[in-house]
């Protein structure tokens, strides 16, 4: 399996090679060369399997020679034996056609956790026998942070610097990420929102200056692995509701695209994927482009949903990249053109591709409060806000067929937004219950590219 860029300049690259890079040289995202395909014999063969053991069947054709079935194997038993259920993403019935797959039982309570998990393993695995020093800088609009952070934290070889927007992440969010005390863990706060703070990070991996100096990798969703391990749970839940005997719709809350386009990727490997609902918040460029063409960014208002209070949506480019043939020059001058002006319009083969597929809702926060109402008192669930959104999303878009709202938090990460809207202040499991007893250790900047470059400089590993 090979890698190749959107953008269509930087150099193709194997598994091993892509996980390390993180964002291509020419500035795009790397995607396979091709989707492997699964008949629907090989579908059904994934029935009764254990999570690692689906984990593994899924993404052998991803990985390559870049790890043996046995590697692959030992690496996702570590990841996943860290989680709370035996299921590691257990499905819960909320009434006859709707569905929550709950992602956040790993270690931070989150979705994110499901890839991060594996993705430190794969880090640690790649740079084991070497004398190569990688610096990770990322940037979280809330629960990449503390994922990737749990996943590294301590690990040799390895640095973490993690940008999160100042005051626009929820309490448990940020002393998630402030209160890991490990020497290779560093945050930074920025005076600004998380597309600021994404386009630093963008900024850096694309100066020449600055990259030349050091190994720098990505755990945001620009990172191929992590999009690969999230593929997983689509067919884990799909196989338990009837595939490939029937089609499954999936309702995904989104900020950053990349969950939602794993779910793509599952349906080109051919998982009977009857739709994929892109629910947003008000912070709507997604709904604008899939509705009309319109991928126009405007001002970030800030919700009770701070992972999905994104204006620009790093992965949208992978989607754009497949739906208009693979065309990396053209997309290169599409994104070009999208990052002066801040306003694009799609084409016609880029939204009649998606037609098929993709359907979106824009829900608002008076609707997000009537999804967390409505799940608990019909349904006895309490669910976080971004859990919420989804679902609101999902019930407009039913349509007899088993609908999962991809649940992507513990509610307790968004304690006041539950309360507030339910009544009930939902506690911490007890392995973070000890959260607002510790120490917090981070520095604030202004969102500039030299107060920011100039910082982790300072502090990171140079290439040896």
């Amino acid at each position: 399996m090979r890698y190749i860029s959107t953008r269509g300049a930087a150099p193709a690259l194997d598994f091993r090679d892509v996980t390390l890079a993180g964002l291509a040289a020419d500035g795009g995202l790397y995607v396979p060369e091709t989707w492997p395909s699964f008949s629907r014999d090989e579908i059904a063969a994934l029935a009764g399997l254990s999570y690692v053991d689906t984990a593994v069947a899924v993404m052998t054709p991803f990985v390559g020679d870049s790890l043996t079935p046995d590697e692959l194997k030992a690496l996702c038993t570590a990841a996943y034996g860290r989680f709370a259920h035996a299921a590691v993403t257990p499905l819960v019935q909320l009434d006859h056609d709707q569905w929550l797959l709950e992602l956040f039982h790993g270690p931070t309570l989150a979705f994110k956790d499901v890839a991060l998990q594996l993705l430190g393993l794969l880090f640690e695995k790649f740079l084991s026998g070497s004398d190569k020093h990688v610096t990770i800088v990322g940037a979280t609009s809330g629960d990449t942070g503390s994922a990737a952070i749990d996943a590294v934290a301590g690990r040799a070889g390895i640095d973490i610097f993690m940008l999160h927007p100042e005051g626009r992440v929820s309490d448990v969010q940020r002393r998630q990420m402030t209160t890991v005390g490990a020497p290779n863990v560093h945050n930074i706060a920025i005076r600004g929102d998380f597309d600021q703070a994404q386009a630093l990070v963008k900024a850096m991996f694309n100066d020449p200056a600055f990259a030349g100096r050091f190994n720098l990798s990505a755990v945001n969703s620009i990172n191929w692995a992590r999009l690969m391990a999230q593929v997983v749970y689509y067919f884990y839940a799909a196989v338990r509701l009837g595939a490939p005997g029937r089609a499954v719709a999936f309702s995904v809350p989104t900020g950053n695209f990349g969950d939602v386009f794993a779910g793509y990727v599952a349906a080109k490997m051919g998982l009977p994927v009857a739709k994929l609902v892109v629910a947003t918040n008000v912070n709507d460029i997604l709904h604008r482009a899939l509705s009309s063409g319109d991928y126009s960014t405007g001002t970030v208002v800030p919700t009770p949903t701070p992972s999905m209070d994104i204006q620009v949506s790093s992965n949208f480019e992978r989607l754009l990249f497949d739906l208009g043939g693979r065309d990396g020059a053209a997309l290169a001058a599409q994104m070009h053109g999208f990052e002066r002006a801040r306003a694009m319009q799609l084409s016609n083969a880029q939204r009649e591709g998606a037609a098929g597929l993709f359907a979106s809702e824009r829900v608002d926060v008076d609707d997000m409060a009537l999804a967390m109402r409505w799940a608990s008192e019909h349904a006895g669930q309490v669910i976080d806000p971004h859990s919420a959104i989804g679902l609101c999303a999902a019930r407009r878009q039913a349509d007899h067929v088993p609908m999962v709202t991809l649940a992507t938090a513990h509610p307790a990460k968004f304690r006041d937004a539950v309360e507030r809207a339910t009544g009930v202040r939902p506690a911490l499991p007890a392995r973070v219950g000890d959260l607002f007893e510790r120490e917090e250790r981070y520095v604030t900047l202004d969102a500039t590219f030299a107060a920011v470059s100039d910082y982790i400089a300072g502090l990171a590993t140079p290439r040896g």
